[in-house]
């Protein structure tokens, strides 16, 4: 019995064979081809109802949800509540929540500083957005507060439109925390969070590396003893330090060091030694404390002090100078960005190390009710601190316990402790914060990117130089831009690789990779890794003629012929194909046609080939030419190329499969007595070693003995 052309829609695949091929490639070697299932065509289906399934979805899931459940969505503290072992996880929050409470009230005041701000709005701004937190936060180790690189932006932004010592530019920053939570929480309900992925982590390594050096610089005044200009760029700001240097003050620079020194040290001894834990968090303290009872004794007169801070817990009241909003829109998002990168980053992070799931849209509307709610008790925009949620997790919080914790911490030194900040010198606070910055300079990182990829090094460099030079918002604005250049860069310039076969296998890998695989004279197999759209295309198209006219140049087998006669297309890693696409496929086609080439396609996706099925695009190319697996197509396509070199006495060439003469597997199986079939064998499954004598003619895609 005769083997044939095995193919879902056509029996015999002579029926189609071109009319300037060979009438003697039906009798060429019999090849085992699996199926390719077609799909059936139905009508198109519309435009909404992807949308119709989506909600459909959504309002199911919502209508399972128990009223437990519907709780514990808009209260997620409830999850970790129903959960809490009170004898095991109480003590350990308790330590943590002073811990990071003695971190975070001289931190408040610092960063209040940073932002422009009186150190009480720092105070206030660590009082109530904890206590929101702790309630519609999901993070159970996120220590929400005032951050360094926000505080720099609200400095940065409303510098320009009010001064520092006005009450408008107070009102601009509680106004700049509500419309900060209002958008974090309408991104938080909107499921808007993965809009952040567009940012790459190059981007941000560059731009918190550079806003730590100008916040570093932004704090020189404090140990220099002088006014400097308030700039976000490194220049005005270099000028400004150079130019005042005649009014240098020995005495602020001499302690600000020294509290320097003092928090680098016990950072580290904190960092490096498990039994000194409590050095890193109790640092700040440290510097508030020595520096305050250095000021009450010796009352220096040349090192300025805090000055008197109101005492008691803030007023409520409604935010007000709304007839700036608009100007204030920029700086809403980019904040929100940050904050963003910032907190949902570490919460995910913590939230793996401590075995439980984040939802970043949940969290994310948890800040933003945080920040809310904060504005009406005169604070001004936080977020997620990276250092205080370090220390939070070190000293083994397991709750929002602790953050409640650290809210109390601080009601206690808004109410009894303020008289007490009266003598904290500036030139200590400043110093609170370069320690903290310090370890923004993500160096390590430019190192790590300029050793395993130079283009996002490059995007390292652009972003960190131009936030530098040109400000911080001009600086983003410029890293995500060209983190999108790259993005569709690589999407319009997908990889292509072409394919030859690993020897004594049916895999087929591209040629540059393994440089051992082999091609067949007269086809050419190429493989897409990308989804195949309208920007990609006309790259695509040029590549393919490239490997017409000049294919990679790797070991040959098969007949030897002039020309390419077949291009096989392997689309497993093609996940979409459009309109513009198909079209290019359509013109492809037609050129190949009137050279003589044929197009086939190898292991295409289900909604691939519906989209080809709907095009027209099979029946165009034919579907005898689709195939499951390349090695299906190499066979076929192979046979008429050999068709094509033997011409009309091919036909005398005794490769079909009779029942009269076995093949030439079956002979070489009873030769060697293994219970092995034609499948395995072809399959790469198992393979017996080839007699040195076979005709190549017989089975050409095995390789060749070396």
């Amino acid at each position: 019995m005769e083997i044939t052309y095995a193919s879902p829609s056509f029996s015999d695949l002579s029926a189609t064979v071109p009319s300037s091929m060979p009438s003697s490639a039906t009798a060429a070697r019999p090849v085992r081809i699996i199926p390719l299932q077609h799909p059936t065509l139905s009508p198109a289906p519309s435009s909404s109802s992807s949308p119709n399934v989506a909600f459909s979805r959504w309002t199911a899931k919502l209508r399972r949800m128990t009223w437990l459940e519907w709780m514990e969505f808009f209260l997620p503290c409830l999850r970790w509540i129903r959960i809490y072992k009170w004898r095991e996880y109480l003590q350990v929050d308790l330590m943590a929540g002073v811990t990071v409470g003695v971190m975070l009230v001289p931190q408040s005041m610092s960063y209040a500083k940073l932002a422009g701000l009186q150190p009480i709005y720092g105070l206030y701004s660590g009082f109530v957005p904890i206590f929101v937190y702790a309630l519609f936060g999901s993070s159970r180790q996120l220590a929400v507060g005032p951050v360094a690189l926000v505080s720099l932006l609200v400095s940065n932004v409303l510098s320009r439109i009010a001064d520092p010592s006005s009450e408008l530019y107070t009102e601009l920053a509680i106004l700049l925390s509500l419309m900060v939570g209002i958008m974090e929480c309408i991104m938080g309900l909107l499921r808007l969070g993965w809009l952040i992925r567009f940012i790459s982590h190059s981007v941000i390594s560059g731009f918190t590396t550079a806003s730590a050096i100008v916040i570093g610089l932004s704090q020189a005044k404090y140990f220099l003893g002088y006014e400097i200009d308030r700039s976000s760029k490194i220049l005005p700001l270099v000028k400004s330090i150079i130019a005042g240097a005649d009014k240098f003050s020995w005495p602020p620079f001499v302690m600000g060091s020294i509290m320097l020194a003092i928090l680098l040290v016990m950072k580290h001894l904190g960092k490096s030694r498990k039994h000194l834990r409590f050095l890193r968090a109790a640092g700040p303290l440290t510097a508030v404390v020595l520096g305050t009872i250095f000021a009450k004794v010796f009352h220096p007169s040349s090192i300025s002090l805090v000055g008197d801070i109101p005492q008691g817990l803030p007023n409520f009241s409604i935010p007000k100078a709304f007839e700036y909003a608009k100007s204030l829109i920029p700086t809403t998002l980019l904040i929100t960005g940050v904050a963003i990168l910032e907190s949902v980053g570490i919460a995910k992070a913590l939230a793996a190390k401590n075995g439980y799931e984040l939802d970043s849209n949940q969290e994310l509307f948890g800040l933003g009710v945080s920040n809310v709610v904060g504005s009406f008790f005169s604070a001004y925009p936080t977020t997620g601190s990276f250092s205080r949620s370090a220390v939070n997790h070190e000293s083994g919080a397991k709750s929002g316990v602790s953050g409640i914790v650290s809210g109390i911490i601080m009601t206690c030194a808004l109410l009894f402790l303020t008289p007490l900040f009266e003598y904290i010198p500036q030139c200590t606070l400043a110093a609170i914060v370069i320690s903290a910055v310090i370890g923004l300079v993500d160096y390590d990182e430019a190192i790590f990117l300029w050793r395993v990829d130079k283009k996002d090094f490059l995007l390292w460099t652009i972003t960190s130089t131009a936030t530098l030079f040109l400000g911080i918002e001009i600086g983003v604005l410029i890293g995500v831009g060209v983190s999108l250049a790259f993005v569709i860069h690589e999407s319009a310039n997908p990889h292509i690789a072409v394919l030859g076969r690993l020897p004594g296998t049916t895999v087929y890998r591209n040629v540059k990779q393994y440089p051992e695989s082999y091609t067949y004279n007269g086809i050419v197999i190429v493989r897409i890794d990308a989804p195949i759209y309208f920007a990609n295309t006309s790259y695509i198209k040029d590549r393919l003629r490239e490997y017409e006219l000049d294919v990679d140049g790797s070991t040959r087998r098969g007949p030897e012929v002039e020309k390419i006669y077949f291009v096989i297309l392997e689309m497993a890693p093609v996940t979409y194909i459009d309109s513009s696409a198909v079209q290019a496929l359509k013109d492809l086609y037609q050129e190949y046609k009137l050279r003589d080439i044929q197009i086939a396609i190898s292991n295409p996706s289900p909604e691939v080939l519906l989209t080809l099925s709907r095009s027209g695009l099979v029946e165009l190319i034919g579907k005898e030419w689709y195939f499951v697996r390349v090695h299906d197509a190499v066979q076929v396509c192979l046979q008429r190329v050999q068709s094509l070199k033997a011409g009309p006495k091919s036909s005398q060439t005794p490769l079909s499969l009779s029942e009269d003469k076995p093949s030439y597997f079956a002979r070489l199986l009873k030769e060697r007595g293994e219970n092995l079939s034609i499948t395995d064998l072809e399959s790469g499954n198992s393979r017996p070693p080839l007699p040195r004598d076979r005709d190549s003619q017989v089975e050409p895609l095995l390789p060749k003995d070396r």
